[in-house]
């Protein structure tokens, strides 16, 4: 019973801080993208941050922990963290943000702009945000991840 309710406030912690993590910092690539390479207007930029903020608070912890999964098979080598980071994300967040968009206006040409523009971005920002969500653990007390992964339990 006693190790039930200790891992109570780190499924908490871990919770809040792999959703707040993925709120900060893709709330601010999400605008960049939506406007500057989808082509967007402010309006439906709003619409799309609303609505990725809104799916962000489900799916940061799963995203947390697909990541921890991936990056077990990563080596301590700087370019295979970046390589299996990029994957992770990428397979996990490129198909939600292309069904956030459409849903937010983005058709045609734009839509697959701003598609395609995640995809790179994803590559890109795998490993910077792999070491922002390890950083926004560590202030939750949390171990980073990737060498043993966070579960749900604890």
């Amino acid at each position: 019973m006693a190790n039930l309710q200790e891992s109570v406030p780190h499924t908490r912690r871990a919770y809040i801080a792999d959703t707040l993590a993925l709120i900060l910092f893709f709330t601010t690539t999400g605008i960049i993208n939506e406007r500057f390479i989808a082509g967007m207007t402010w309006e439906q930029v709003l619409h799309a941050r609303l609505l990725g903020g809104a799916l962000m608070i489900p799916v940061g912890r799963p995203y947390g922990i697909w990541r921890d999964w991936i990056m077990r098979h990563a080596k301590e080598t700087r370019l295979s963290r970046l390589l299996w980071d990029s994957l992770a994300l990428m397979s996990f967040q490129v198909p939600i943000y292309a069904a956030i968009i459409a849903f937010s206006g983005a058709s045609g040409s734009g839509l697959l702009r701003g598609v395609l523009g995640a995809a790179v971005m994803m590559l890109f920002l795998g490993r910077p945000y792999g070491a922002f969500l390890n950083w926004v653990r560590s202030l939750f007390g949390l171990p980073p991840g990737g060498d043993k992964p966070m579960s749900l339990n604890g």
